[in-house]
């Protein structure tokens, strides 16, 4: 992998991850950008404890632009873009509408491919490990701002969760506090190594799923499984087997399995609900452990932590998609209409030949 980085005409930075060494990077962003100006701001909440992101100049940003304006494609000629080269493997710049900025942490955006018509799913596994190489090294430079506790890589892919950009890409929130998430996995993390006396309750999950029927694949180094209490109609975690507390900590064998593990279960995703059927809307998620103290969890270490991916799809079946409605929007208690054991025994049954 070679990386370049370089400045938009506006200061924000961009990064070309390449395949090959000898790629050269020099092309200039002509576009006449003044600076970003963000009004990015956290507010806690008193009475939940967690926090929340204000940013009114998201209200400005891209919406649904003509595939000939997409601004996550290469230049070409006078049409200019984000990227100023004619062509990338995979690029991170940071976001020009962030939900954070400055003191309250940082956005960025990463294009899986230069592609507009394609989906991760069609990357090959090449392009897939340089993605991942691209979440790794993007990870470490994060955490090392002094406004950045947590990184979060993930996808939003499809209308239907909201994509406002239909090129292939992703995006990373560095954020300024350990979010809600992780809080209460850290919690439940203390609690059971309280309980039993030094016990990993990461270990035990992935022991149980593997021992049971809710295995969806399995390689060497990664495991897929539906979760016994899946929150989603068809959502599926993807652990390495050996635990390691973010993407910094894998071993060179689990990153060189992991682009055939992961393709094979985003082209399971889009077989669920057969021919004919648009691609399948999804978020995919990355939980990594915070790079900030962890005090409050008591007895708990950074390594204690798993990194893994949460995977899932807002749609429950063909043309219909789960709404958070009463119990899931007003009291975070979730209602999945579909067995998980069924779940992952139709994510089974669309393996490829």
């Amino acid at each position: 992998m070679k990386k370049t980085s370089t400045r938009l005409a506006d200061g924000r930075e961009l990064v070309y991850y390449d395949l090959r060494d000898d790629t050269v990077r020099d092309a200039v962003d002509r576009r006449p950008l003044e600076r970003t100006v963000t009004t990015s701001e956290v507010r806690r909440d008193p009475l939940l404890g967690d926090s929340v992101a204000v940013a009114s100049h998201r209200q400005g940003r891209t919406y649904h632009p003509p595939a000939d304006q997409c601004p996550l494609c290469p230049s070409d000629g006078e049409r200019l873009s984000e990227i100023p080269d004619s062509a990338y493997d995979v690029v991170v710049f940071e976001n020009r509408f962030p939900s954070l900025a400055g003191d309250s942490g940082r956005c960025e955006v990463v294009c899986f491919t230069s592609d507009h018509d394609a989906s991760f799913a069609d990357l090959s596994e090449e392009q897939a490990r340089l993605v991942l190489d691209a979440w790794t090294d993007r990870t470490s430079e994060l955490s090392h701002l002094p406004s950045v506790e947590q990184v979060f890589c993930f996808e939003n892919r499809g209308a239907e969760i909201g994509v406002t950009l239909g090129h292939p890409h992703g995006q990373i929130y560095a954020y300024p506090f350990t979010t809600p998430r992780t809080a209460l996995m850290l919690r439940s993390l203390a609690a059971h190594k309280d309980a039993t006396g030094g016990g990993n309750l990461f270990d035990s999950v992935l022991e149980e799923e593997l021992a049971g029927e809710r295995v969806v694949l399995e390689g060497e180094h990664w495991a897929a499984f539906v979760p016994y209490a899946a929150h989603w109609p068809y959502e599926v975690h993807l652990y390495p087997k050996r635990r390691v507390p973010d993407l910094l900590g894998l071993d060179e064998a689990a990153r060189t399995e992991f682009p055939k593990v992961y393709l094979e279960l985003l082209r399971r995703f889009d077989r669920i609900f057969g021919e004919g059927e648009p691609p399948t809307p999804y978020i995919a998620a990355w939980h990594q452990a915070p790079f900030g103290q962890l005090e409050e969890f008591e007895g708990v270490t950074r390594d204690d932590f798993a990194l893994h991916l949460e995977f899932f799809t807002i749609r429950r079946t063909s043309g219909k998609l789960k709404f958070l409605a009463g119990s899931e929007s007003g009291m975070n208690v979730f209602i999945n209409d579909v067995p998980p054991e069924r779940a992952a025994e139709r994510l089974r049954e669309v393996a490829s030949s």
